[in-house]
């Protein structure tokens, strides 16, 4: 299942530079509900679980980034110098939060649990 997600991912960003529009966002559903499968198979191992989730939501931000530009609202501005294309921020840096909460605070509290499966 990894294997064939990282296809659609590929599949998606491919289409997203050759602004091939509908294949980009269709590609958008299988992507992330692969990942989001990826998550859920893995929650029982929280280096594992947080990795994924951080990759859902790089895939999120991605993806609507991608359908800002297809729909041309990328550079209209929400309020002052942000636009639309910097919304993406938010599930980045939800991603980067995630991550920072495993390293930062879950790990050095769990010293003895394997990172990976």
């Amino acid at each position: 299942m990894e294997n064939l997600h990282i296809v659609f991912w590929l599949v998606k960003d491919i289409s997203w530079c050759m602004i091939w529009k509908p294949l980009g966002i269709v590609m958008i559903f299988p992507t992330l509900i692969i990942a989001l499968i990826i998550a859920y198979r893995t929650r029982q191992f929280m280096s594992e679980l947080c990795h994924n989730l951080a990759i859902a939501v790089w895939i999120t931000a991605n993806s609507y980034w991608m359908i800002s530009e297809f729909l041309h609202f990328d550079a209209d501005i929400v309020t002052g110098n942000i636009t639309y294309k910097h919304l993406a921020v938010i599930p980045f840096v939800t991603g980067v939060l995630i991550l920072a909460y495993y390293y930062l605070w879950y790990k050095p509290r769990h010293p003895e649990e394997a990172e990976t499966m």
